[in-house]
């Protein structure tokens, strides 16, 4: 199993509209490397869903169902969806502010490379996101 973080504009699509749904297709990557990692997404993965925009946190935990594939919607090959169940909404959201704060993550990708909207979490950065209540 894999770990990810896929960011996502709440009034786009939140964590309540994925819990609402209970499945959905995760689509509208254009990023060439993020479409690269969506790609890689395979069954059982879990996803941190991520609020952008003015709530900047993690704010829930989603799995995949059905990984990368072409969207079907589309007639580009190049872009890419995947399926995502809904799993739990944090009891709390976990800031960006709070996730910069610590040593360990340093190195997230979510810090380094912040404008990147799916990304892979590593297992040691996934530990320390469990201790901060993700």
């Amino acid at each position: 199993m894999s770990f990810w973080l896929f960011k996502t504009h709440p009034e786009t699509y939140s964590i309540a509209d994925l819990e609402r749904d209970g499945r959905a297709t995760w689509d509208g990557v254009a990023n060439n490397t993020a479409l690269i990692h969506l790609r890689k997404t395979a069954p059982g993965d879990e996803v941190l869903v991520y609020h952008s925009g003015d709530d900047k946190a993690v704010v829930g935990i989603a799995r995949v169902v059905k990984g990368g594939y072409p969207d079907p919607k589309l007639k580009d090959p190049k872009l890419a969806v995947c399926d995502l169940e809904f799993v739990k909404r944090l009891s709390a959201p976990v800031p960006l502010a709070v996730i910069r704060k610590e040593r360990g993550l340093a190195d997230f990708d979510l810090i380094r490379i912040s404008r990147l909207s799916v990304m892979p979490v590593k297992p040691e950065h996934r530990a320390i996101l469990a201790r901060l209540g993700v």
